[in-house]
């Protein structure tokens, strides 16, 4: 007589054991989507620098500029550690500054406003002859590209709990017109977030 009881008894074990293992599964699931954080969004609005117009150079020129930061996240927040900023023509950094000097704390579902003026920053020690000529070249074709930079180290929280530090990065891509104002199909557009 065949003993028919032994797959059915191992199928009960394998249900006893991987039920439990399965369902501990779906419980972190649910967790990680629900505590996992969202990137800020940064969307380039305003760009300029009113000094590209002039026919002798620079001059102490300002760089203008306004960018919007979206917290994503509904229930976490998203603290930013001295955010900087830098404008590139090129691979040539020509403007370094802080743009926040001290912890910011972005609520959440928040848009936060950047909005700055480097005043006089583009000057002879940071923009030479050659930049100048590069410059001058490209407005003659009537777009100059430039890249505005952001760095902070970031965290983010949710009640008591905070993530570990990440580095964030943040490029936007502007091109200019021959008189330094940001070209229309440039504005709104989304800048690129990088973490590492």
């Amino acid at each position: 007589m065949v003993d028919n009881k032994g797959p059915s008894k191992r199928k009960l074990m394998f249900a006893i054991i991987l039920t439990p293992i399965f369902v501990l599964g779906l419980i972190f699931l649910i967790l990680w989507l629900s505590l996992r954080p969202h990137n800020p969004k940064f969307h380039l609005q305003e760009f300029s620098i009113p000094g590209l117009g002039q026919t002798n150079g620079f001059q102490n020129s300002n760089v203008v500029f306004n960018v919007t930061a979206q917290n994503p996240n509904r229930q976490i927040w998203i603290l930013y550690k001295a955010l900087r900023g830098s404008v590139y023509y090129k691979d040539h950094r020509v403007v370094v500054e802080p743009v926040l000097h001290s912890h910011y704390y972005q609520k959440p579902k928040n848009t936060t406003v950047l909005e700055k003026v480097f005043s006089g920053t583009m000057t002879a020690s940071t923009v030479d002859n050659q930049r100048w000529l590069e410059f001058k070249s490209d407005r003659v074709k009537g777009t100059v590209m430039f890249s505005l930079k952001f760095t902070s180290d970031v965290k983010y929280r949710k009640s008591a709990w905070d993530t570990i530090e990440h580095r964030m990065r943040v490029k936007c891509d502007v091109g200019l017109g021959p008189d330094g104002s940001m070209l229309h199909h440039f504005r709104g557009r989304r800048c690129h977030v990088h973490f590492n």
